[in-house]
């Protein structure tokens, strides 16, 4: 591999760049027009236009991206996390293109990007599942199924991802109309209407593995808590998962491997679950096809860089690594920090910003998308960084990481980072008594409070 195409923009660009970099890869990121000033721009040796603002006629341009690539004279293309990175189609053409797909194989991404395969799949490799359908239904099967899956119960899209295609049923009178609208949504999200049955876990968290193969063999890089969400997108994450009982995290840890290695897996993968506090049971939920966001809380605690990982397989290498090899270190905390107003129900905001001032310290760890000065367009994901400490055990973590909320300087557009420490601060999280509905449940009406008084107050002073 000698010149890699950076199909992505944002923070993981720049540090997919950063990587390539340091292994001495030179590198060419293609960008749209609204982004060619960005950081991401910069960061890369070379920079192509790829096409208008819009993500459609660029990033998710598949001809865009491939001429650019091939013009550019790159021999490899590495898709990042979100757009085209886990469209199997993609990954073909970029094969065929002749150029090295820096990912699992199209035939691993079809398979668990098909919820319903996904889970036979992981159900044949030993990995714990919930109660529920072994494929696609249709209303007539759903009915049948409910009763003996029980209620509550939730339909899921089988080609689904992030948040839709997804109802939760809690008798069976409501299950016919949510069969119905969930495949409705899910076939104009994913241009499939398939949905499956899935037991519904009341205040669950989100655990995940980590693992890596190689297509023939497999190991895992540890779990992370990802259960700090907000209408199913996460927000803070953290490695090792707390207060997870041993047997339930080596049954993870090991089942997610044999899933990996049963599948021929080949890169960084993800194999999320939910965790059921008062049963001690976790199941499979998904996996993931591809770098995730909060990777980096696992480099913090393993020492190992995992997009370096995701290039030295894809150019064909071996696993270098076994499990023994594989040693954790403390605790690691991520946050998202989005140009959102948390204040007006997250309202998207957009501009330049004027100040951009990040924490420094040992320990403490930015991976941005933005410079100072730099735009935030209105047509992308809105999130402009990750904030990510390393400490000792988890409460050093969530210390360094109120800390260095408080010392993060953003001025001219809104973001999400009084919400952010007002998380990380709250008796829930460290107590570990959050879960995937804590922050709409609990923590954005205590928010809305606090604010309200700050507001008060203000206007008082004024006076």
């Amino acid at each position: 591999m000698q010149r890699l195409f950076i199909a992505n923009r944002g923070e993981i660009a720049v540090r997919i760049a950063r990587t390539a970099r340091e292994l001495g890869i030179a590198t060419v990121v293609g960008v749209s027009e609204a982004d060619r000033d960005s950081l991401a721009a910069s960061s890369a040796d070379e920079t192509v236009v790829i096409g208008p603002a819009p993500a459609r006629k660029s990033y998710l341009s598949t001809e865009a991206v491939l001429t650019a690539a091939r013009e550019a004279g790159c021999d490899a293309l590495h898709p990042g996390y979100g757009f085209l990175s886990e469209n199997a189609d993609f990954a073909r053409a970029v094969a065929a293109a002749g150029l090295t797909w820096v990912g699992p194989s199209p035939e691993s991404i079809e398979l668990m990007g098909d919820k319903a395969r996904a889970r036979a799949a992981a159900k044949a490799a030993g990995v714990p599942t919930l109660a529920g359908s072994d494929g696609a239904v249709d209303k007539g099967e759903a009915a049948r199924l409910g009763e003996e899956i029980g209620f509550p119960l939730v339909v899921k899209a089988a080609a689904g991802g992030g948040g839709r295609g997804i109802r939760l049923v809690r008798s069976a009178d409501e299950l016919a109309g949510a069969v119905q609208t969930a495949s409705a949504e899910a076939r104009a999200a994913f241009g499939d209407g398939s949905v499956y049955l899935e037991r519904f876990v009341e205040h669950a968290r989100h655990v995940e593995v980590q693992v890596l193969g190689d297509g023939a063999t497999a190991i895992h890089l540890g779990d992370r808590d990802c259960s700090m969400q907000r209408r199913s997108q996460k927000v803070i994450e953290e490695a090792p998962a707390p207060d997870l009982p041993e047997e339930v995290r080596e049954r993870i840890r090991t089942s997610a491997v044999q899933l990996a290695i049963d599948s021929g897996y080949s890169g960084a993968g993800t194999v999320e679950f939910l965790y059921d506090p008062a049963r001690q049971e976790a199941a499979f939920i998904e996996m993931n096809t591809r770098l995730q966001v909060e990777h980096p809380v696992t480099e913090e605690i393993t020492g190992i860089d995992l997009v370096a990982a995701q290039l030295r397989v894809a150019d064909g290498e071996k696993l270098w690594l076994s499990q023994d090899d594989v040693t954790f270190d403390g605790h690691a905390i991520e946050v998202r920090v989005n140009a959102e107003d948390p204040s007006a129900n997250f309202m998207p905001s957009p501009g330049t910003a004027t100040t951009l001032a990040w924490p420094q310290g040992e320990g403490v760890r930015v991976d941005s998308g933005i410079a100072e000065g730099g735009v935030v367009a209105p047509f992308y994901d809105s999130m402009l960084a990750k904030v990510i400490v390393h400490a000792g055990d988890r409460d050093a973590a969530i210390a360094a990481l109120a800390t260095a909320l408080e010392t993060t300087d953003i001025t001219g557009v809104r973001t999400t980072i009084p919400l952010l420490a007002h998380l990380a601060t709250s008796q829930e999280f460290a107590a570990v008594e959050h879960d995937t509905t804590y922050i709409e449940r609990v923590a954005l009406p205590a928010f809305a409070e606090t604010q309200n008084s700050h507001s008060s107050q203000s206007k008082e002073t004024a006076e």
